[in-house]
């Protein structure tokens, strides 16, 4: 009798860590675009729960929309060879700083001549 018990406590165990269980597997895209900043990531969580009615049809596509974007390059799929804004800034600041350090050389040189 006992052993008729605990078997049916660890059905209902199984049941209940697997319904969990599925729907955390669902939950991860979006726990990926909320943690890269993603525009959409409403969306991705909405279309997460209904990937769970379409017998888990659209998750990978969720997968990669929720990877795809990063929050320092965009989307990152420049087609015209040009350097996102952050980059171009990057580089415009990189060139100053090059600059400043050329001039403030070249006014130590002056006040030692």
């Amino acid at each position: 009798m006992f052993l008729d018990y605990f078997a049916l406590g660890v059905l209902f165990f199984v049941v209940i860590t697997l319904f969990y269980a599925v729907i955390a597997i669902h939950d991860i895209p979006h726990l990926m675009a909320k943690a890269r900043n993603h525009p959409h990531q409403d969306a991705i969580h909405v279309a997460g729960w209904v990937s769970l009615f379409t017998l888990h049809a659209i998750w990978p596509f969720l997968f990669i929309w929720a990877t795809i974007y990063r929050e320092d390059r965009g989307w990152g799929m420049r087609t015209d060879g040009k350097l996102s804004p952050a980059a171009e800034a990057n580089a415009e600041i990189a060139r100053l700083h090059g600059r400043i350090a050329e001039l403030e050389a070249q006014a130590s040189e002056k006040e030692t001549a």
